[in-house]
């Protein structure tokens, strides 16, 4: 039993040492590669106060706070995936799948659309639609104890009439406004600024803790609310306490950047496969991962175009799900 936890332990640590690492080595490629190159003694000399033509701005005013985002908003939408996952015990049970990162969505263009919002405004908006929707989705679907099903499927029928809703907000706008709202709900990284690092960071700092706190409570759930509840745990309680915490994460990341497709959806998978069992940890980092990836391709892929990070993290999503069905029908799970 020691040499078998021990032996957990060192894969644990030795995986997230190499998912670490490539999210280390994927941001440095976005800060220091690209369409404007810069040196590392050049990139700490800037650091350090130097002022390099053209170089000082670009890095610390563009690529910096761009990469720092995409960093966090990487972490936060891969754990909060993960834990939707796990306590659900459902793979579809992801933030952008059940309707959460809609209603950021449809709250962010409708501010956009209706009331002129930019900036900080519409951020401000996702986060309330985020909060909002994922409220009522709960709601709704805990009758008799929120059962994973009953979630996902309320998640995803809120999902479709938000989808429909930022449809037509959309059609019935002038074209510049709709341009604004449909780079916006790509998911983009062009607009990120420290204001936002800094307010990403705030969040983070106050929900990574409380996420480290009430994983303890997630291996039991992800047993059945029956064995959970024997094994002396509030389940209600241990539920709302991880979903509250979970859709803030996904929240506060979808605020920052727009709701980057996918990316909650992909991590927590990837992290079971990599490790073979759910870790909320290297969730985040293949999330990180996923984001530092995908926007060095989106950024580099089309000379002299900066396309939105979102459309080439939504391209990973539908093989991703087709193999995801694939594999779990042939183990005899059926999808489910």
């Amino acid at each position: 039993m020691v040499r078998a936890r021990s032996r957990n332990r060192r894969r644990t640590t030795a995986c997230l040492a190499l998912v670490a690492g490539l999210a280390v080595i994927l941001f440095a490629c976005n800060v220091l590669l690209g369409s404007y190159t810069v040196t590392v003694p050049d990139f700490f000399r800037i650091l350090g106060g130097a002022d390099i033509p053209g170089a000082r701005f670009i890095v610390l005013e563009s690529k910096l706070p761009r990469t720092v985002i995409g960093l966090l908003i990487g972490v936060a939408f891969g754990i909060a995936g993960a834990v939707f996952q796990t306590m659900l015990r459902n793979p579809l049970a992801s933030p952008d799948v059940i309707g959460i990162s809609y209603g950021a969505s449809a709250s962010a263009v409708t501010a956009i659309v209706l009331f002129g919002a930019a900036g900080g405004g519409v951020s401000v908006a996702a986060l309330i639609g985020g909060l909002v929707v994922a409220a009522a989705i709960y709601l709704i679907s805990r009758r008799g104890g929120v059962a994973g099903y009953r979630l996902i499927l309320v998640g995803i029928g809120f999902g479709a009439v938000l989808h429909a809703l930022v449809s037509f907000l959309i059609t019935r706008t002038d074209l510049r406004t709709a341009s604004q709202a449909v780079l916006w709900l790509n998911g983009s990284l062009n607009s990120s600024t420290w204001d936002r690092v800094t307010v990403l960071v705030a969040a983070l700092v106050v929900l990574l803790p409380a996420i480290a706190l009430l994983a303890r409570t997630l291996h039991g759930l992800e047993l059945g609310d029956d064995a959970a509840a024997g094994l002396g745990l509030r389940v209600e309680a241990s539920r709302l306490g991880l979903l509250s915490t979970a859709v803030a994460l996904a929240a506060f990341a979808t605020a920052a950047a727009g709701p980057v497709a996918s990316v909650a959806f992909l991590s927590g998978p990837i992290a079971r496969r990599i490790l073979g069992r759910p870790s909320l940890m290297l969730a985040g980092w293949v999330g990180a991962v996923i984001v530092l990836g995908a926007d060095f391709v989106a950024s580099n892929l089309v000379p002299g175009t900066s396309l939105p990070v979102g459309v080439v993290t939504g391209a990973l999503g539908a093989p991703f799900l087709l193999w995801l069905l694939a594999t779990a029908n042939r183990s005899g799970q059926g999808g489910g």
